[in-house]
């Protein structure tokens, strides 16, 4: 007997093989961070611990706004695979190379001021901001790396060869792993160790990534390719990035990025619990991008067919595929606070009350699930102004009323109220948007892809 599958559900292996992988190399990033707070939060100073959380701040704002090289690169290869163009293929990866590795050189070269540019808009007393200094110094030498990682990750991507992403990751952050047992335990380095361990590990993933390269790239088609790698029209193309999309990034990291400053000004024992609980998020939010990439994927694809029963069951599957996964995180967080956070640190003075918060992530991680596969629908749809418009409001109504009013009273519980409202407004205003896309097929703001 055979169980037939609705055409409107056929779609189904495709998103969860594409959706796993995703998942899999995204969750990564964050537990390469947990790994880090991990081993600092085990120390007998919980400066470390609270300076890296400040300090980590300041690398959100540089790298994932810098993550449109990942989309760009991603768009354009996708492309040329579409066209069999292998020339157009090698040149959307070398071309954006070498675009990452001017911006990472470049960053290097302003570490000095990012630094004390970061710490001054950051409140924390003046250990910590010693702390936060020793690990923003040894991990901004990953910077060309984690660029150049963006590049390889957005190519391989765009060929859909994302078992090499996830073993990039497995990789870089296993790498990392042991690097930080190594520099933080045994050798005692803290809060330098944390950021120089995460540097190596960048690098070890990018020679990764570029062994298959090496292995991959049809040799042939190499000389011809370099001869039209300075075509200037087809750089400026590559390097575009949609402002609306950026706006996007902004507002979001600027809005965690308040969060813990305004946590910050709590104290110190505050700081460290609303830093180890967005840990959790953040693990929770990086897992749900892998279903969001694969539903901007499969969103733009059904759109151009005209597949319209097709996209609203790809977004209710991906709406209940993520809302299982962020609640599932929330829940054990909730349930079992003494032995996640326990594994996190072993102050006492940051567990006794971190329970207090747990149930914030619950309406936190399922708002921010539905809002990341509401926006990953439109970005799918290139409707680049409706998440800028959506952010924007969620900024000024939701979060900012709700912070402002958390830092006044000095109450953590409306701070985080200030995260939720932020989520719901977002959601809600996205979500008021999506009838009118099962309507007319021209859809405003709609914009080609850069040519190659």
């Amino acid at each position: 007997m055979t169980i037939e599958v609705s055409p409107k559900y056929n779609f189904l292996p495709r998103f969860y093989k594409l959706a796993s992988i995703s998942m899999l190399s995204n969750m990564m990033v964050p537990l390469a961070g947990l790994v880090d707070i991990a081993f600092l939060g085990h120390l007998a100073d919980i400066r470390h611990l609270a300076g890296v959380i400040l300090a980590t701040i300041i690398f959100d704002y540089l790298y994932r706004v810098l993550k449109f090289l990942r989309s760009s690169v991603n768009a354009l290869t996708a492309q040329a695979v579409g066209l069999d163009d292998h020339k157009a293929v090698l040149l959307a990866g070398i071309r954006s190379g070498l675009i990452a590795l001017g911006m990472g050189l470049l960053i290097l070269s302003l570490q000095y001021p990012l630094q004390k540019l970061g710490f001054t808009i950051l409140s924390g007393s003046p250990d910590i901001e010693i702390a936060g200094a020793d690990y923003f110094q040894a991990r901004i030498w990953g910077a060309p790396a984690v660029l150049l990682n963006f590049v390889l990750i957005g190519w391989f991507m765009g060929q859909e060869k994302n078992s090499v992403v996830l073993l990039m990751s497995v990789i870089g952050n296993g790498s990392n792993v042991v690097l930080d047992y190594l520099m933080i335990s045994l050798w005692g380095w803290e809060s330098m160790g944390a950021g120089l361990a995460t540097a190596i590990s960048q690098y070890l993933a990018l020679v990764t990534g570029v062994i298959y390269a090496c292995f991959s790239i049809p040799w042939q088609t190499v000389p011809a390719a370099l001869q039209e790698v300075f075509d200037w029209v087809a750089l400026k193309d590559t390097v575009a990035l949609k402002s609306n999309i950026l706006i996007r990034f902004v507002v979001l990291i600027s809005t965690y990025a308040i969060f813990t400053n305004l946590s910050a000004a709590m104290g110190t024992e505050i700081l460290a619990e609303n830093g180890l609980l967005l840990q959790i998020a953040l693990l929770s939010q990086f897992t749900v991008q892998g279903v969001g990439m694969t539903t901007q994927t499969l969103t733009g694809n059904f759109y151009s067919k005209g597949a319209k029963e097709q996209m609203s069951s790809l977004l209710t599957v991906s709406i209940l595929t993520s809302l299982v996964i962020a609640l599932g995180f929330a829940a054990v967080s909730v349930l079992f606070p003494d032995t996640v956070f326990g594994l996190l640190t072993n102050h006492a003075e940051v567990n006794k009350h971190i329970s207090t918060y747990t149930i914030w992530l619950l309406p936190l991680l399922g708002l921010t699930a539905v809002a990341f596969m509401l926006e990953g629908y439109f970005i799918g749809l290139k409707e680049g102004a409706t998440l800028r418009n959506a952010v924007l409001i969620a900024f000024g109504l939701g979060f900012l009323p709700v912070a402002i009013t958390a830092s006044y009273l000095h109450n953590n519980q409306l701070l985080w109220m200030s995260l939720v409202a932020y989520m719901a407004v977002n959601l809600t205003v996205l979500a008021v948007q999506i009838p009118r896309t099962f309507g007319s097929p021209t859809l405003e703001n709609q914009q080609p892809l850069p040519s190659s």
